[in-house]
């Protein structure tokens, strides 16, 4: 590509850019939860040492949920979780869209987040927020969809 000449000076060659791309995906870091969720640890003393983990409030709304706590309850620590979520993707360079893999592990907890945040919302009757987060969740990543939906 030929560069031009301006009575500025010269504009260097552009790249190439895909407008049709969209964004990379999003990898979150490793959750230091993930391994204290594997042994014996309770949900909630590992939501006590790691209150910013989305695995650990995933693991809390999960264990919540197994034990027949009621669906406020459920959704209260999903939306959390969310919440904490959303905080540590905007860190790492999302930025309120794209992909967010479910095959890279450390995304799984804000991914698990977002369908129980859906799952109890449709069962308290908030059928705008189920629609808005299972929405979310298919546009973040296919295959958490698939796996946590349907």
């Amino acid at each position: 590509m030929n560069k031009a000449n301006t009575s500025q000076g010269t504009i260097a060659p552009m790249s190439p850019v895909d407008l049709m791309a969209g964004p990379p995906p999003t990898h979150l870091p490793e959750d230091p939860a993930s391994s204290e969720l594997d042994g014996e640890a309770s949900p909630a003393d590992v939501v006590r040492r790691h209150p910013a983990s989305p695995m650990a409030w995933a693991a809390l709304a999960d264990e919540a949920r197994d034990a027949g706590a009621d669906d406020v309850t459920v959704y209260a620590y999903a939306r959390v979780g969310y919440h904490r979520s959303l905080d540590m993707l905007r860190r790492n360079g999302w930025k309120g869209h794209g992909p967010v893999p479910w095959e890279h592990a450390p995304n799984r907890g804000f991914l698990r987040c977002l369908a129980t945040l859906a799952l109890s919302a449709r069962a308290i009757g908030e059928t705008d927020e189920w629609e808005r987060c299972s929405t979310f969740l298919r546009d973040s990543s296919p295959t958490a969809y698939r796996e946590l939906l349907d």
